[in-house]
């Protein structure tokens, strides 16, 4: 009888979901439901209701199984990816307090900089967290709780993340793994525990709040009753599931040294596998864990997709169009350079930052080079950590790229050739949907007493394409020196960014 996992990745913009045969790793069905994201908000605030990703999750999931040919009942696991970060505040019963605020929202700056002043300074946070609470992290925003709305914040009883939310309303627990609680700002990611100093610093009593820490090998518990009968599923177990590069690095196979993964999505990020705690002194490299039982060292810049967006608007284009648009221009557009800083930015640490075109003369102020310059600014500041995480040590010799952005020939080719990496993309293009799935996989099999390390599991299972995009030789030397003034360019900026408009 042929036995099937779900994996759901619940993100910024949607919920997809994908049918796993837990033997062969092949996807037997899909699904997804749109999110809505909250309007009329605060310069800098980002929040959505989670009754939107409950729904959401409902919705893909009749789809996955109307459009698939498993048996319902032969579901034996579901694994859930989040988007990291966000904060979901409950009460005592349980009830969502007020709307999360998202990994994206930057209107915690102060409260960022307060917790970090209250555990010493950026040097000191690094000791005892081995990292630095950044402006996104989940920490900044609780403390934005009690000082802007005190009523709410006197009715807290509970933190979780948005993918232990799904988990608490698909099993009724509230637990949380490593991975994804150490993007909180509150866990010592070498010793995988709270630290008491760092919830003290949001509140004296935040430390009663924060759920149970677990390792992600074990699960959440079962599906509950009324969701396996309105689905018509049987016994099916929750996963730890995790944040959602923690479900990229395991559906793109990083799980082991050597591997670098590419997320390019509403946001970029980069990270790679380390089998021990790996700290970046300067705290530019986000010293995660992973939800395979080791850390993932991360880098996550927060425009990609969201700044192409609007420039195909201004440009009247769809991505192809945008594509062959970009490619009429030169490497280097000519000497146009963008900063892409749309919403802000959190490596380099410039939440206050902005968009910038430089360098625009008379034959570059063409679409053409101005669209090369606005692709090749969002590579370019992934540049910056991706050296940093070189200069520390992990050198990865290949990148596998995902998310939506990697179904661009041309934006992969400007990974490559900026990177001097070779670039591949996976068979299985939503990744973090799929490592929630392998996840699940994983879970199920320990509970029944195998002892299989995911390593096997994704090295069975993960595949990747046959094409390799090469790096060009011919644009190693502009892109370094691109990437050169890009990085003078932010840091000369740095102190406009921060003086009132």
């Amino acid at each position: 009888m042929k036995l099937w996992a779900l994996g759901v990745d619940s993100g910024t913009q949607s919920t997809k979901i994908v049918a796993v045969d837990i033997d062969q790793g092949r996807v037997v069905g899909r699904g997804q439901a749109p999110h809505a994201s909250l309007v009329g908000l605060p310069a800098g605030s980002s929040e959505q209701d989670p009754a939107v990703w409950v729904e959401a999750l409902a919705a893909a999931l009749g789809e996955t199984l109307r459009n698939s040919s498993l048996d319902p009942g032969a579901v034996v696991a579901i694994g859930v990816s989040g988007q990291q970060h966000g904060f979901v505040p409950l009460d005592h019963q349980g009830r969502v307090i007020r709307p999360a605020k998202l990994w994206n929202d930057t209107s915690t700056v102060e409260e960022n900089e307060a917790i970090i002043q209250a555990l010493g300074g950026r040097e000191v946070s690094i000791e005892k967290l081995g990292l630095v609470p950044a402006v996104g992290f989940t920490a900044s925003k609780i403390l934005w709780l009690k000082n802007h709305e005190p009523d709410h914040f006197a009715r807290l009883s509970a933190v979780l993340l948005p993918h232990n939310y799904l988990n608490y309303v698909l099993s009724g627990e509230m637990r949380m793994e490593y991975g994804d609680a150490s993007g909180t700002g509150l866990m010592d990611i070498r010793r995988r525990v709270w630290r008491e100093e760092a919830a003290a610093a949001v509140d004296s009593d935040l430390l009663s709040k924060l759920p149970i820490l677990r390792p992600p090998s074990e699960s959440v518990g079962y599906l509950r009753r009324e969701l396996a009968d309105r689905f018509g599923l049987g016994k099916v177990l929750v996963a730890a599931g995790g944040g959602d590069n923690m479900m990229g690095a395991i559906g793109t196979g990083n799980v082991s040294p050597g591997i670098c993964t590419l997320s390019l999505g509403t946001s970029g990020t980069i990270y790679a596998y380390s089998p021990e705690p790996f700290i970046d002194p300067r705290g530019e490299i986000a010293a995660f864990c992973d939800s395979t039982g080791g850390w993932l060292p991360l880098l996550c810049t927060m425009n990609v997709t969201n700044t192409t967006e609007f420039w195909k608007k201004i440009v009247q284009t769809d991505n192809d169009g945008r594509d062959a648009l970009a490619a009429l221009a030169p490497a280097g557009a000519g000497g146009a350079l963008f900063l892409p800083f749309i919403d802000g930015e959190r490596v380099p640490v410039l939440p206050e930052s902005s968009g910038v075109f430089f360098g625009l003369n008379r034959a570059n102020f063409h679409p053409a080079h101005m669209t090369r310059a606005v692709m090749e600014g969002t590579v370019l500041n992934l540049g910056f950590g991706f050296e940093r995480i070189r200069a520390l040590g992990l050198n990865p010799s290949e990148i596998r790229a995902t998310g939506g952005a990697a179904q661009s020939p041309f934006w992969l080719q400007l990974a490559a050739d900026i990177f001097q990496v070779p670039v591949r993309t996976l068979k299985e293009p939503e990744s973090a949907a799929y490592g929630a799935a392998l996840q699940a996989i994983w879970n199920w099999r320990h509970e029944r007493g195998e002892d299989v390390p995911l390593s096997a599991l994704t090295g069975a299972l993960v595949a990747t394409s046959d094409a390799v995009i090469e790096p060009d030789s011919r644009n190693r030397g502009v892109y370094a020196a691109l990437r050169t003034k890009f990085d003078s360019l932010w840091r000369t900026l740095k102190p406009e960014f921060r003086s009132p408009s």
